[in-house]
């Protein structure tokens, strides 16, 4: 049984120094959290309706993609819908396996796809390594949704996730809309959100990259909700890729950290 003490009155403390409370003050507590937790959605809500009231860019370029079925269009991704939602996973030429941190996010994609397709909105992830090294390591992953290679495309390096060796030698990149230091891999992980017209005209409506892409991970809203929280020393350190998994947390191999 937790040993308690007194502590300010009313207010318990357990083993590992927590404050406790009786149920009455608790609720004090929570409906005094909830005021602010209400007031973060109201606010998430006016952030949702400026996103969707940002100018568009109109996409000259023809991107060509290969896939599964062979080459692919962007306009081809869209699969009938009027919106596309792209992961920008890091997944670079050389590399046999896909960027840990991509792939918990990847994680988080499967379950949206079963339902979003059906209300205008198609989901896909590009990369830049091969098909002959995508369709592997998707299928030892357990992964659904669409994949295909930017390999012999600009697509990746126009929407600023991908570098090339030049620019990550100079020291400097653009990324997350802002120059910034970079001396090491020549990928960054983002999202991008497209939508073609009746005509088929497709526009650029909005990228997000770095800790903007928190918004699309299920799992951290749900650690943020526990006692211990996300419980990181540094950002998604204890995260791997999901059959790497052995209990212990180490070091590890996130891109992430």
């Amino acid at each position: 049984m937790e040993k308690l003490g007194t502590l300010n009155g009313n207010v318990m403390a357990g083993n590992d120094g927590h404050p406790v409370v009786d149920r009455e003050e608790w609720t004090k507590a929570r409906i005094a959290l909830l005021k602010e937790e209400k007031e973060l959605s109201k606010l998430s809500e006016r952030l949702a309706e400026k996103r969707r009231s940002l100018p568009w860019v109109k996409v000259d370029k023809d991107y060509v993609f290969e896939s599964e079925d062979g080459k692919v269009s962007l306009s081809d991704l869209f699969k009938g819908n009027s919106q596309l939602f792209i992961y920008h996973f890091m997944f670079a030429p050389e590399w046999e396996e896909g960027c840990p941190g991509c792939s918990f996010m990847a994680d988080h994609l499967d379950g949206p796809n079963l339902h979003i397709p059906h209300h205008d909105v198609s989901i896909a992830v590009v990369a830049r390594a091969p098909l002959s090294k995508i369709l592997p390591f998707k299928k030892r992953m357990g992964w659904q949704f669409p994949w295909v290679s930017s390999f012999e495309s600009d697509f990746n390096y126009d929407y600023h996730v991908s570098f090339s060796e030049e620019q990550v030698k100079s020291g400097e990149i653009y990324y997350n809309y802002e120059t910034l230091p970079h001396d090491s891999d020549t990928e960054s992980p983002g999202a991008s959100v497209f939508y073609k017209d009746a005509g088929g005209q497709i526009y650029h409506t909005y990228s997000t990259y770095s800790r903007g892409l928190d918004i699309v991970l299920g799992a951290h809203h749900l650690l943020d909700m526990t006692p211990k929280g996300r419980n990181e020393d540094s950002t998604m350190d204890w995260m791997r890729h999901h059959d790497k998994y052995d209990g212990v947390k180490s070091g590890g191999d996130s891109c992430c950290h």
